[in-house]
């Protein structure tokens, strides 16, 4: 028996898989917990041009990530800290306050698309944060930590 897979299920496959299972494990089980589908002639049609369409989606997607990604390689970004006279942070420097500096500059990025090699920036200087933002494009932009 041929199914489409509805979700990922482990050692079986992924979502959107056409699978061949035992009969009895596709119709009492796969296909009432809504796991799989029956993948009948028309079914096949159906999966094959949500497919197209899906990757159609998914390519514009990630070319408009990659025209952001473009962008934002060129921003230079400063925060302003306190800092003692030593050079040091009072408190630390993490991915809150990049993304703040990149909605300023226009970009409306998630914290947690963001990171930093260091957890907290403590001391003022140069660094670099990554950037994701697609699941195949992420960049590498520089910020700059400065003593208000």
């Amino acid at each position: 028996m041929e199914v489409i897979l509805k979700q990922d299920i482990q050692s079986l496959g992924h979502k959107n898989d056409i699978i061949t299972v035992k009969d009895g494990y596709g119709r009492n089980f796969l296909i009432p917990k809504g796991l799989a589908v029956l993948a009948t002639v028309s079914a096949k049609k159906m999966h094959e041009e949500n497919l197209r369409q899906r990757a159609h989606k998914e390519e514009k997607i990630k070319n408009e990530a990659l025209e952001v990604g473009k962008k934002l390689e060129k921003v230079a970004l400063s925060i302003g800290a306190k800092t003692s006279s030593t050079g040091k942070i009072f408190g630390s420097v993490n991915t809150i306050q990049l993304a703040e500096a990149l909605k300023e500059k226009g970009y409306d990025i998630e914290r947690k698309n963001i990171s930093i090699p260091e957890d907290q920036i403590k001391e003022i200087g140069k660094y670099t944060a990554k950037v994701k933002l697609h699941k195949e494009v992420s960049v590498e932009i520089e910020f700059e930590i400065v003593s208000e």
